[in-house]
């Protein structure tokens, strides 16, 4: 399981180093294999161990290429997957399309999400919490069944 933000460079050429903490796990689960693509809500990018990304990837071969919102999903998933290994300073490239897409300069952050990590430039994600953070404290929006039942 990943948590935690981590504020990390992104190199000139285009890799970024994984936390010390998450490597030994990253090989011992999936041998430094990762997939990254894009988030489709959110202007940021998802970075997948291995096999986490093959169910993603079942999911989107269950889609229906016929269906325009369902092959869109597919192109923009499949079509920006970066598949890749961690070398041994525990570094992966992103690809140039990948950083155009999150619009990632040399400060990023790194933030676990339960099975797989968001990469984010460094400012977005500040204004992404600043927002998160006003929502919640306005309430002004409908709880979930699921976040009703949410406690602390």
């Amino acid at each position: 399981m990943f948590r935690g933000a981590n504020a990390i460079n992104l190199d000139v050429k285009g890799r970024v180093t994984i936390p010390t903490r998450y490597r030994q796990s990253l090989l011992d689960d999936c041998q430094g294999q990762l997939v990254c693509t894009i988030d489709t809500q959110q202007p940021c990018l998802l970075l997948y161990p291995l096999p986490e990304w093959e169910e993603i990837e079942l999911k989107l071969s269950r889609l229906s290429s016929m269906n325009p919102h369902e092959r869109r999903m597919q192109r923009l998933l499949l079509g920006y997957a970066n598949e890749g290994e961690m070398d041994k300073n525990g570094r992966f490239l992103l690809g140039a399309p990948l950083r155009q897409h999150a619009k990632l300069d040399k400060q990023i952050m790194l933030v676990g999400q339960f099975n797989k990590f968001e990469i984010w430039d460094a400012d977005v994600w500040q204004q992404q919490i600043n927002l998160d953070v006003a929502t919640e404290l306005e309430a002004n929006f409908e709880l979930t069944e699921r976040l009703q039942d949410f406690s602390l």
